[in-house]
């Protein structure tokens, strides 16, 4: 077990390296996917194909869900699968050179072993999973208090509080403010650390997984927005926070 989280943390920080090596070149390739706010740069397919490059050198056998290069389906989840976020928040990485992670996810028959998230430029990384708890750049961390939403801060997808299909704007008013970083991974590790009572937003398998190991780990709840448990399988509206809030904000979502 060691060996895996040993192997998977090197290769992130490197792969983290490679992309401050590059962070300010000139000719960057910024492409868009879905439209003009969903971007791809040509360092988010290199990250993507240089862990990729490991984990078969590392484990053959293995599947991988990424979010590049046509490996963003994934229906056979036994054995060991890797969900692969290469810079998540890649708006952030274009425009304001921080606030991006790079993420891994480990899977083994379907069940989330694994989790790991990279914080690049503040050099924040989070790892851990059920079977050896949670750790903050190698320091072990306790479970976050179990916060009511009028006890804290929640973390909102902007365009869902500007359309306000799911009551947002209820969620915003009964906690104590609203922050949006553009970012899952950043997000989640806020919520893993107690600086979040929730986060609801528009995620796809490679944006919940990796930090959604580490939140049940440590006894926080996700659900997709009608407390299904989620699919792993496209785009879904995601709620996560601790025990109370979560609840709570499932029943703003549903009422």
């Amino acid at each position: 077990m060691q060996e895996i989280v040993s192997e998977i943390h090197s290769w992130m920080i490197a792969a983290g390296e490679k992309i401050k090596e590059n962070l300010n070149k000139e000719s960057l390739i910024v492409e868009t996917k879905s439209g003009r706010k969903d971007l791809v740069t040509e360092l988010d397919k290199a990250t993507q194909d240089f862990l990729i490059e490991k984990i078969q050198a590392f484990d053959p056998e293995a599947k991988i869900l990424g979010e590049e290069n046509g490996l963003d389906r994934l229906s056979d989840f036994s054995g060991r699968v890797f969900i692969i976020d290469p810079i998540d928040g890649t708006m952030n990485f274009v425009l304001e050179k921080e606030n991006f992670c790079i993420m891994i996810a480990v899977y083994e028959e379907g069940q989330g072993r694994f989790g790991f998230v990279y914080n690049v430029m503040k050099n924040e990384f989070l790892w851990g999973g059920p079977e050896i708890g949670v750790f903050c750049n190698g320091k072990k961390i306790d479970p976050p208090k179990d916060i009511a939403l009028e006890e804290g801060l929640i973390g909102l997808n902007a365009p869902m509080l500007m359309h306000n299909r799911h009551h947002e704007v209820e969620m915003s008013e009964r906690a104590l403010g609203v922050r949006m970083t553009g970012c899952a991974g950043i997000e989640l590790i806020a919520l893993v650390l107690g600086q979040r009572a929730g986060y609801i937003s528009n995620l796809a398998p490679w944006d919940y997984a990796p930090g959604g190991i580490l939140m049940e780990t440590l006894g926080l709840k996700m659900a997709n927005i009608t407390g299904e448990e989620l699919a792993l399988d496209g785009r879904e509206l995601f709620i996560g926070g601790t025990p109370t809030a979560f609840q709570e904000l499932l029943t703003i979502a549903n009422q």
